[in-house]
């Protein structure tokens, strides 16, 4: 029975029932501690199984190439090609989440990442089998794919999105020749990331502090991060003074490989006919400008409300001042554990006002063996959620959890996700699954503001209140307001760059540091040193990326506000971009669902949002 099927079935259970029931890890005690709790035998009941499904994709592969010179004969030749490449593509899908799920289940046994690898070579050939069929579609023009597509149901129900899209980025398409020369770019144009990695990681020779406890810290990016947040404020200090005195050493290096990066997207830009670099990132996802310059204006807006946090903050951490070295301690302390089974039982509460539909299928998958939650030696780090056999099993999610508010924070983000997936595959056909990275976000956010929600209204004691209301504050000031200054620092030094200014990592430093002073206002005493920070952000080198981050937590506060504060409509609403997957543009999906991306009104959510909270805070302390 395929998962698709079993989803149709829950709409008949109780969400209550299925909120009792135990997870199947949980039940398992015969699992060791050591072992994966997930069951990937859904995927394939052995390694053989497999290894079989491989070879029968590699022996298929070759069998793609009989479509060459075919697309434009006839609307059903068009179809049979296509269809051909989406359902084997569908099975090396699986293929390869199988052996990258093993993989990850322990880092060191050698044989899985072999295995691995035996995928990843299986997928260059697929993409090598393929990669004549949008030269072919472009050389057809838009008239005769239009026609096709009306002739063809096959071409109407599945891949018309997908030859829409293919048909709108005709003008910026090369010949084959210039392409051909573009595709050689990619190798030197990643140049300057590998300088800025290899200085980083090798090359710069990072200092050695002692903080006041006796403890001798080696201070690279590594442990800036686990130092920044030191309860002892000459410590926090030190960290800043040592660590941002480094990275200034080396600006100029530094600013030179940025600088190199930013020439190259120039270069790309000009090459492909796009007004800016800005709109050539945009354009896979059809985002209009309007969206980035928006949220950059509107941020800057909200201003006022992020100078009255630090002013917060400083009272609440009983400083006499307030610097950018204060702004990473927590605000408030809670060692509070909490096991997964209650993670699981109190995000089944918190996300009650997403409906029964919702809280049906979470129930029972969260109840299922999708999930691996605990940290493990070999166990590959971070959290993730894995949707590439999602449409015919279901999605799996590795996780390393603490036990505490922080680690169901993550298992709320994560399996936000999954909901996504889930609801997507069960509404969408398969080729219209795939949601971009533009609306990822939005369903993990959108279950961190109702878990943070839930956990305020459950609070029992002033200070469990005032715990959850900082987190709520920090994810919003780390999301919302830290990617958006990040996102005008790459428009501010793009737009100059096109503009034909000279810039070097001195005039970066410059810009950060105005960007600095305003975002944390005139009460937050900012060295100049630390404003080399630029140079630590490695996110600046997958250009106009990190805005989509302050955009999703964007739209989730509205879709949050809206459903906490509505009812059914607003609830449908939210819904019904999860279940569009990738049936259309991002930015069409959501004006559909009542939000427009290039309007103020997702922006003036968030800060509003973050208004509440503040107003939520300062009532509690009186």
């Amino acid at each position: 029975m395929t998962d698709l099927s079993r989803r149709e079935a829950l709409a008949a259970a109780a969400v209550t029932t299925l909120a009792a029931a135990m997870p199947a890890w949980a039940q398992d005690k015969g699992t060791p501690a050591d072992v994966a709790a997930w069951d990937l035998s859904e995927l394939y009941p052995s390694d053989a199984a497999w290894d079989a499904a491989r070879k029968d994709v590699l022996a298929k592969i070759p069998g793609l190439l009989k479509f060459k010179g075919t697309l434009g004969t006839s609307a059903d030749a068009l179809a049979a090609a296509l269809v051909a490449q989406s359902d084997l593509g569908r099975v090396a899908g699986r293929v390869y989440t199988y052996i990258s799920l093993k993989a990850d289940e322990d880092l060191r046994f050698a044989a899985n990442q072999e295995r691995q690898t035996q995928a990843s070579d299986m997928f260059t050939a697929f993409g090598e089998a393929t990669s004549w069929i949008a030269p072919e579609l472009l050389a057809l023009g838009k008239g005769k794919i239009d026609g096709f597509v009306a002739a063809s149901q096959i071409l109407r129900s599945r891949f018309d999105f997908y030859l829409a899209d293919i048909v709108r980025q005709t003008e910026h398409i090369l010949s084959p020749e210039g392409e051909i020369l573009l595709a050689g770019t990619s190798s030197p144009f990643s140049g300057a990331r590998d300088i800025r990695e290899q200085l980083v990681a090798s090359d710069i020779p990072w200092p050695t502090v002692t903080l006041s406890s006796g403890k001798q810290v080696r201070l690279d990016d590594q442990a800036y991060t686990l130092n920044r947040d030191a309860p002892n404020r000459a410590d926090r200090k030190l960290v800043f003074d040592t660590f941002w005195a480094e990275y200034g050493r080396f600006k100029s290096s530094l600013g030179a490989a940025y600088l190199s990066h930013v020439k190259a997207d120039i270069f790309q830009k000009k090459a492909r006919k796009y007004p800016t670099s800005l709109a050539m990132f945009l354009s896979g996802n059809n985002v209009p400008e309007a969206v980035y310059r928006s949220l950059v204006a509107e941020t800057n807006k909200g201003l006022p409300q992020l100078h009255r946090y630090f002013e917060l903050r400083r009272r609440m951490l009983k400083l006499p001042d307030m610097a950018y070295y204060d702004i990473y301690p927590p605000l408030v302390q809670l060692d509070k554990k909490v096991t997964v089974p209650e993670m699981r039982t109190t995000v089944i509460e918190a996300v009650k006002p997403l409906g029964p539909e919702y809280g049906a299928i979470f129930a029972k998958a969260t109840a299922a063996k999708w999930l691996d939650p605990l940290p493990r030696p070999g166990k590959k780090s971070g959290a993730y959620m894995n949707p590439g056999a999602a449409y015919d099993v279901h999605p799996y999610l590795l996780l390393n959890l603490g036990e505490n508010y922080d680690g169901m924070t993550t298992y709320a983000h994560e399996w936000g996700h999954a909901m996504h997936t889930l609801l997507a595959n069960k509404t969408q056909v398969y080729d219209k699954s795939d949601y971009p990275i533009f609306l990822a976000e939005i369903a993990s956010t959108c279950n961190e503001q109702l878990l943070a929600a839930y956990m305020v209204k459950q609070a029992k004691t002033r200070e469990e209140k005032l715990f959850y209301l900082g987190q709520q504050l920090e994810a919003m000031r780390g999301t919302f307001y830290r990617q958006a200054m990040f996102a005008e620092f790459e428009l501010t030094v793009h737009d100059q760059a096109e503009a034909g200014e000279g810039l070097s990592g001195e005039k970066f430093t410059a810009i950060y540091l105005d960007l600095l002073k305003r975002y944390h206002g005139p009460k937050v005493a900012i060295d100049p040193a630390y404003a080399a920070e630029w140079a630590y952000i490695p996110h600046f080198y997958s250009s106009f990326y990190v805005y989509q981050y302050a955009t999703c937590i964007s739209a989730a506060s509205y879709f949050a506000r809206s459903i906490l504060k509505g009812g059914a409509k607003e609830r449908d609403n939210y819904l019904s971009v999860l279940k569009a997957g990738g049936s259309d543009y991002p930015v069409e999906i959501l004006k559909r669902a009542g939000l427009d991306m290039a309007s103020p009104a997702p922006y003036q959510a968030v800060v509003a949002t973050f208004k509440d909270t503040l107003d939520q805070v300062e009532a509690l302390m009186g």
